[in-house]
């Protein structure tokens, strides 16, 4: 998968209420590539194994809340600087750069799945 999935599929589900995911579909074999997917999206699966759905969050190292408008409206009011809207899409544009920014640097090495009813701890490398 690649890093901008992940951050994708995060950012997705934050802002939007989405259900993205990184799917993973089989056959499944050493070395696999997950995709950003939108969870129920893909109608129903014709093989006997279906794919893997993976939570976004399980591949970040640390919890990295994501920056609201109104985190970043109450930061500019409550500065130096005097508030305009203009100010405001600026300040909450540059949060969210630095939150994707650390999103990219607090990846996780490797996560655990849910499998046939067992968890698997799976060794990841990310594209990009």
């Amino acid at each position: 998968m690649t890093t901008d999935d992940v951050v994708t599929a995060l950012e997705a589900n934050q802002r939007r209420g989405t259900d993205a995911v990184l799917r993973v579909t089989p056959p499944f074999a050493g070395r696999m590539r997950a995709r950003l997917h939108v969870e129920g999206g893909e109608g129903e699966y014709g093989g006997e194994v279906t794919p893997l759905h993976i939570d976004p969050e399980a591949f970040l190292a640390t919890n990295l809340p994501y920056p609201t408008v109104d985190e970043t409206g109450d930061e500019l009011r409550a500065s130096e600087e005097a508030y305009t809207r203009e100010r405001h899409r600026s300040r909450h544009a540059e949060a969210v750069e630095r939150w994707r920014a650390a999103v990219r640097n607090s990846l996780a090495g490797s996560v655990t799945i849910p499998l046939d009813g067992d968890s698997h701890a799976v060794d990841v490398r990310y594209l990009g």
